[in-house]
């Protein structure tokens, strides 16, 4: 079962491409084990937590912990008490944040609120074509707009990088008009078969992986939260105005 969690984990951390933070401390932990487990993948970046003798190793934009010798690992969220906080997700919030944006809003698909609408937010949604909630939720795309709420597109096919899904997302992502080919698309329509070199799409599935999407729609707020499914437009607005109410 072990080799199998590891197994998985180097997977979806080995295309990972967010940029390493700082040099692993010279009194660190003793990542040999760590590092023979993950094909000899050296994290990018292994820092002190407060608690002593364990370590945050951080994977991409995956957090993991681990003991000084390097024996023990732990992967779930670590939390002070204290203070309240979820110092695991705070930290992965940090780290989707920055994975996302490496990506150029040239590869995304962006709706942006209307003429003298300002946009008080802007979320990121990783969109499957043909998911019900995904079409539910681009539905109501002027809802979101009309309340300030800028949405950016990245693809994430589902049933992964082949079949129809697939191909409906470059066809989409490489349509000379994407928006206008999502909207159609969205609504059942059929869209043109189209390719372009260097299409996004299975980057962004990958990056979707990186960043523990797990499902259709999964919105990502400012701060890196993680949202899975549809949220209508006036709950999310109250989500980005008051995220101590989420």
């Amino acid at each position: 079962m072990l080799k199998l969690l590891f197994a998985a984990l180097a997977i979806v951390l080995g295309t990972a491409t967010a940029a390493a933070e700082e040099a692993t401390p010279a009194a660190g932990p003793d990542l040999t084990r760590l590092s023979a487990v993950l094909d000899g993948r050296k994290p990018d970046a292994v820092n002190p937590t407060p608690v002593p003798g364990l370590y945050e190793v951080i994977l991409g934009a995956r957090v993991l912990y681990v003991s000084a010798d390097g024996r023990y690992v732990l992967r779930g969220d670590l939390v002070d008490i204290d203070k309240g906080e979820n110092l695991t997700e705070a930290r992965s919030g940090q780290l989707r944040v920055r994975a996302i944006a490496a990506v150029p809003e040239s590869d995304m698909i962006v709706f942006a609120p209307p003429g003298p609408v300002q946009a008080k937010h802007t979320v990121t949604v990783f969109t499957d074509i043909d998911c019900g909630y995904c079409r539910k939720l681009h539905s109501e795309i002027d809802n979101y707009l009309r309340a300030g709420i800028r949405v950016r597109y990245l693809a994430y096919p589902r049933s992964g990088l082949r079949g129809e899904s697939y191909d409906k997302a470059v066809s989409v992502w490489c349509a000379e008009d994407p928006k206008a080919a999502i909207t159609s698309a969205k609504k059942g329509q059929a869209v043109a078969k189209a390719s372009c070199p260097d299409n996004p799409v299975a980057k962004e599935y990958e990056l979707g992986n990186q960043v523990g999407v797990q499902g259709t729609p999964t919105i990502v707020l400012e701060n890196g939260d993680l949202v899975p499914g549809y949220v209508p437009a006036a709950r999310l607005v109250m989500m980005l105005d008051h995220p101590e109410l989420r």
